[in-house]
């Protein structure tokens, strides 16, 4: 079910981990594990104590705790976290770091305390296999998303004219074999209670990728370095024998079949990177390029910019709501030519 920020569904500890490593474009997956009123720091501190912590934690594993306080009488928030921290201490034993893999994510909202562990630790737009990045990379989770909203079809060619690191070309790669986005790297549940490595070892086993050979998927960049950073991210992924990745500019883009397909990209849009000034010429040329190279291909854009997008002259049927990515409120532009 949609909430605010995010989507709520329940499930058991197996499909907190199934979902943690095969959903591809989730941020991260938090479990509520408990909620209780408190008016006060006193009460909230008698509570705090009477949670069943020992039921999921491990004391050798250090644990840190966020709490986040809204329209509510308990409004201290770091006070809140240090009577949290210590019911923690005391019933099982771990040590409180700010480091810890292991958070303990507090919600006070009228006088409603709601805790949640984060099962997932690092992001999880963090693969396992982007070890290579330029400049304002796009996150692996995100660059998902804009493929799904594109309808992305593996049977199509992919072409992204300014790859970066190549995160658009290997996550339609990953889809296209049918790769578990989760399945390279570790996760914080693995390090509570709950977790059956046995168990969890058959959500592993039960991905079968797909093998594909004939995929057209390519990745282009002015910048030679973004191009060897393209083709050792691809390797470190295991695609880059579907995978294609050559330094070309804008003005030589082509298509390289008459089948039309899919062109993605996340140019520069002078929000960290580039003199906007200087943008609308590129702007102007990659509108120019598609509409008289790629009749009847699609076109997804992501820029920070709307005058930018309008630049291009591109007639888009759809423009997305603002979206957070890197601190930056971009949107997504998308068109059939």
């Amino acid at each position: 079910m949609p909430i605010t920020g995010g989507v709520e569904f329940s499930g058991d500890w197996f499909q907190v981990w199934r979902a943690n490593v095969l959903l591809r474009t989730a941020t991260r997956i938090l479990v509520r594990l408990g909620e209780f009123y408190a008016v006060h720091l006193a009460q909230l501190d008698k509570r705090a104590c009477k949670f069943p912590w020992p039921k999921y934690l491990k004391a050798q594993h250090p644990v840190r705790v966020e709490v986040v306080s809204r329209k509510s009488k308990i409004y201290h928030a770091r006070a809140a976290a240090e009577r949290i921290e210590n019911a923690i201490v005391h019933s099982v034993g771990n040590r409180i770091s700010k480091d810890a893999d292991i958070c303990i994510k507090v919600r006070i909202e009228k006088n409603l305390v709601k805790i949640s562990i984060d099962s997932t630790g690092e992001g999880l737009h963090k693969r396992g296999y982007k070890s290579f990045t330029g400049k304002a990379p796009m996150r692996e989770t995100l660059a998902s998303a804009f493929l799904k909203m594109c309808d992305f079809d593996p049977s199509q060619p992919l072409i992204d004219p300014m790859c970066g690191s190549g995160t658009f070309v290997i996550e339609a790669a990953e889809i296209a074999i049918g790769g578990a986005p989760g399945r390279r790297r570790g996760f914080s549940f693995q390090k509570l209670k709950s977790f059956d490595p046995k168990a969890f070892k058959t959500i592993l086993k039960d991905q079968k990728l797909i093998p594909r050979l004939e995929l057209n998927l390519f990745g282009y960049d002015r910048d030679d370095g973004a191009i060897k950073n393209s083709i050792k991210n691809a390797k470190l992924a295991n695609v880059s024998h579907i995978t294609n990745f050559e330094s070309q500019s804008i003005s030589d883009l082509s298509p390289l079949s008459n089948q039309c397909g899919l062109v993605i990209f996340n140019p520069p849009y002078g929000g960290r990177i580039g003199d906007k000034k200087i943008l609308y010429a590129l702007y102007a040329k990659i509108g120019m390029v598609l509409k008289s190279k790629f009749n009847g291909w699609r076109v997804g854009l992501i820029t920070a910019d709307g005058s930018l997008a309008q630049t291009t002259q591109i007639k888009f049927s759809f423009v997305s709501e603002p979206i957070n990515h890197g601190g930056l409120k971009v949107r997504f532009y998308y068109a059939k030519l």
